[in-house]
């Protein structure tokens, strides 16, 4: 179950469960948010969100881990932008989008059974029906980089989530060579139906 949280605007909330799933285990990039002392420090990563959690992976020395070793806490952020609607009011202007910001402590998987079925979800994901294995556990506990760093798998079960949305309006759906005064006619009718916009 998905443990969604309370955002400012109420009616941007999102809390269909099956559609945050689907966002979740779908979207590309995630974005890690940690605390390196007073500095915020964000970076991209590739992930995959399975059982309640999101996993991803990297070298097992570096920044992230240096930062990691003194605060676990962590923010994620994921988000799509489906396009820019149009309004001939500047400031009625917006994005069609779906965001996640998920918070909790960042875990290190040291179960190398765990550790083998996120990297194997992870290819699943980003290269499916590429390999003709499975992935060995072996290859977890061996592999390198050519840096020689081992491969780590970490884990952020979240602690809050908090969703927002804005559903695309096609019809304001914005497109090159689009100009206000095609929609100043359509406003002006809608404004006359209902005064009170």
């Amino acid at each position: 179950m998905i443990m969604v949280t309370d955002i400012r605007m109420i009616n941007r909330a999102c809390t269909d469960e099956k559609q945050i799933k689907q966002f979740l285990e779908g979207a590309q990039t995630a974005f890690l948010g940690l605390v390196d002392q007073h500095m915020p420090y964000v970076i991209p990563l590739n992930y995959v969100y399975e059982d309640g959690s999101f996993y991803f992976h990297g070298a097992n020395e570096g920044r992230k881990i240096d930062i990691l070793t003194n605060n676990r806490n962590a923010c994620i952020t994921i988000s799509e932008n489906y396009g820019t609607m149009v309004d001939p009011i500047p400031a009625e202007t917006d994005t069609a989008y779906i965001s996640v910001v998920a918070n909790g402590l960042v875990e290190f998987v040291t179960d190398l059974n765990e550790a083998t079925a996120a990297m194997q979800a992870m290819l699943d994901k980003y290269v499916p029906d590429y390999y003709q294995a499975p992935l060995s556990k072996k290859h977890i506990e061996k592999y390198q980089s050519s840096l020689g760093s081992k491969t780590l798998v970490l884990k952020v079960k979240p602690t809050s989530i908090a969703v927002k949305e804005n559903k695309l309006n096609k019809q304001m759906l914005y497109y090159a060579g689009r100009v206000v005064t095609q929609d100043m006619s359509r406003k002006s009718t809608a404004t006359a139906i209902n005064p009170t916009n």
